[in-house]
């Protein structure tokens, strides 16, 4: 398929930096050389995400839902919060209770906040697949070379203005908070401190899950919103270790996350890199669907 080599390319980039990608999945083989007629434009999923309209008006559209859900909920006082209490089964979810708790909005960083151009085009050019070693200074000095996503400068500003704390929980790693933090101020999304409005990998012994520190924010707040661009963002329970594609899929479409979804969690479209990618022919094309031309 024209294209394939250089989407496998895309797919392999962040899997060590990416805000939830399950931790084999970092342990993926190098992708092949890029075809030098291919390397002569990104691959079809960075065009997508990064230069289309289609996607600038999808993630717009996710960020004004965001914005409006946000203003709605509080002017009620929700019993509990949308983060799964420990136990709970996102098929038969119970949640953090909120009590008297300040409301909160949580939401991954990379490709849910930011776009991170900078790596991104460095490694689709060179046509090598992700190297912890340049992810690593690009969250030490990346400040000013990520972008904030369409709509989220206007969506995280009204929240706060509305009382809601934004915090932002992403798999970066902690040795490198302050890069982090200055990254989200150069894209013009205001200040983030780490340890209070910003969890890092490394918080905890929890590692790429985010579980454990879901659960301190939901100690401290009440989270009435979560975002993020991967099912890990909202439970570790999707990114479970060889949890087959069909109960993944049964799993993000069960009664309890469907009462969810833009109820509280909102996903981002990311077609770049996600555990999606380890879907053979018959979990994307069921069998009995298949047809040919006579």
């Amino acid at each position: 398929m024209p294209g394939r080599s250089a989407l496998t390319l895309a797919t392999a980039l962040f899997l060590m930096g990416c805000a939830s990608a399950p931790p084999e999945v970092a342990t993926a083989p190098a992708p092949p050389a890029v075809p030098p007629a291919e390397a002569a434009k990104p691959p079809v999923a960075l065009q997508y995400l990064y230069g289309s309209p289609e996607a600038a008006v999808a993630v717009r559209a996710t960020n004004a839902r965001i914005a409006d859900y946000g203003l709605w909920r509080i002017k009620q006082r929700p019993k509990d919060s949308v983060v799964l209490a420990p136990g709970a089964g996102v098929d038969a979810p119970s949640f953090e209770p909120c009590g008297d708790k300040p409301f909160a909005a949580v939401f991954d960083a990379d490709e849910t906040l930011i776009w991170n151009l900078g790596p991104m085009r460095y490694f689709a050019e060179k046509g090598t697949a992700f190297d912890p070693k340049i992810w690593d200074q690009w969250e030490k000095t990346g400040a000013g070379k990520a972008v904030a996503m369409p709509g989220s400068v206007e969506m995280v500003n009204k929240l706060r203005t509305a009382g809601i704390t934004v915090i932002a929980n992403t798999n970066r790693s902690t040795a490198n908070a302050k890069g982090s933090e200055d990254t989200l101020r150069a894209a013009g999304l205001g200040e983030f401190k780490h340890g209070e409005t910003l969890f890092l990998m490394g918080d905890d012994a929890g590692g790429s899950s985010k579980d454990g520190r879901r659960a301190t924010i939901a100690s401290r707040y009440c989270v009435i919103i979560l975002g993020g661009d991967q099912l890990g963002d909202f439970s570790q329970q999707f990114n479970v270790r060889d949890l087959p594609a069909a109960q993944r899929m049964a799993l993000a479409t069960s009664a309890g996350a469907t009462a969810l979804w833009d109820k509280g969690w909102f996903l981002f479209p990311n077609p770049v890199y996600g555990p999606w990618e380890k879907l053979g022919w018959d979990d994307a094309f069921p069998s009995d669907k298949q047809w040919e031309p006579k």
